[in-house]
């Protein structure tokens, strides 16, 4: 939790050292990508706030008053974050194409090229710190803000090289398009990053409403669990798992050979379950159960 935390905080420091120079800078130039950039940075420093909140709650035990925890709470702030970030890029295309249709506008490319080479240098430095402290622990939510730290490295050079094409074409035949080229990078930026608040929206909310997960992640599951069962003279029955969040629930029921079962084999098959996926998964809870057959006659 600290190491998460510690995460956060460097990420909200940065966040706010960004938000505060493209603020001054979208004024200053009256720039519609510089902008659109200011808007990213405010929408993660205000959705980060809560998130700081909510950390020390997704480690809190299960009980039977909640059975999953605050686990589904990170998944449906998830959600929101994503759908207020989808929200915000379609609003920003639609006002750069209302300033196209306008006829564009020129902005100072010289000042803007210096100012995004300076925060791009900036975001990859963050972008890899982030990531160095990343490696020792990873959630949803880290992962989330490497991804925002992504985009806008991506586009800060974007926007870099775009205005250095401007300057290029400074008394050329192709001065014409220079007018529209703040608007265009922005649209273009915006463009590609639809994508990821689509897929990350769909994805909590299977685990919001306890869907299986993916087909890769129940494949290695399966895998864990039928080594962890080669040396025991049981069968897999059955396989329930569940994702929510950053907590993941692995039930196997087994078949034995007869009536008779060996709790210290259950123990056994669970201890080797978690020993192969503790690392491949933030917080894991396994129950090895035995199958119960259903009577054929009817009483």
């Amino acid at each position: 939790m600290k190491i998460e935390k510690g995460i956060m905080r460097v990420s909200l420091v940065a966040s706010i050292l960004v938000a505060v120079a493209e603020g001054i800078m979208a004024y200053y130039l009256h720039s519609k990508t510089i902008l659109m950039d200011c808007v990213f940075a405010c929408f993660d420093l205000l959705m980060m706030c809560p998130l700081l909140a909510l950390i020390p709650y997704l480690y809190k035990p299960v009980s039977e008053e909640r059975p999953y925890g605050f686990a589904q709470v990170e998944s449906l702030f998830v959600c929101i974050k994503y759908g207020v970030l989808f929200a915000v890029i379609i609003n920003l295309i639609w006002e750069n194409v209302k300033v196209i249709i306008a006829g564009g506008h020129i902005i100072n490319a010289g000042v803007v090229v210096v100012f995004e080479f300076i925060l791009s240098v900036f975001s990859v430095f963050i972008f890899l710190l982030l990531r160095h402290f990343s490696e020792k622990y990873s959630s949803m939510i880290i992962k989330s803000e490497l991804y925002m730290w992504k985009v806008d490295i991506i586009s800060t050079c974007s926007i870099l090289c775009a205005f250095a094409a401007q300057l290029v074409l400074v008394n050329t035949q192709a001065g014409f398009i220079i007018p529209y080229i703040d608007s265009g990078v922005a649209i273009t930026i915006a463009v590609f990053m639809l994508k990821e608040p689509l897929v990350e929206i769909k994805r909590n909310l299977k685990e919001l409403i306890l869907f299986a997960p993916k087909e890769e992640v129940m494949e290695e599951i399966r895998m864990a669990v039928e080594k962890a069962m080669a040396d025991f003279s049981y069968q897999l029955a059955f396989l329930d798992v569940i994702q929510t969040g950053r907590k993941t629930w692995v039930e196997i029921y087994v078949k034995g050979k007869d009536d008779i079962i060996c709790v210290h084999d259950f123990k056994m098959i669970r201890k080797k379950v978690l020993e192969s996926l503790n690392k491949k998964f933030d917080q894991i809870y396994v129950e090895v159960i035995p199958e119960l057959e259903k009577s054929e006659q009817t009483v």
